[in-house]
């Protein structure tokens, strides 16, 4: 179990991550509904490194909204998302 003071700032963080990405005038609602939907698809390994690139370019960024999301289909994904891959 997190200490009150681990689970407050956890909570702060991921709030800020909501605002980071823009989000933060959405629709509560709306909101679960996105992260269900992304947390029923974790197991998609493209999915997930999209993801995963799309965030790092934010933090990279240091924006308050979310880069550019690269098309995983598109002609460029490849050299798109090896950038942001560890």
């Amino acid at each position: 179990m997190l200490s009150r003071k681990k689970d407050t700032r956890e909570k702060i963080q991921l709030g800020g991550l909501i605002v980071k990405a823009g989000l933060h005038e959405t629709d509560k609602a709306i909101l679960l509904g996105i992260l269900m939907d992304a947390a029923h698809r974790l197991g998609d390994k493209k999915e997930r490194d999209r993801w995963r690139a799309i965030g790092k370019a934010a933090f990279a960024n240091d924006t308050q909204k979310g880069a550019v999301i690269p098309d995983p289909d598109g002609p460029d994904a490849d050299s798109t998302l090896g950038a942001y891959r560890d």
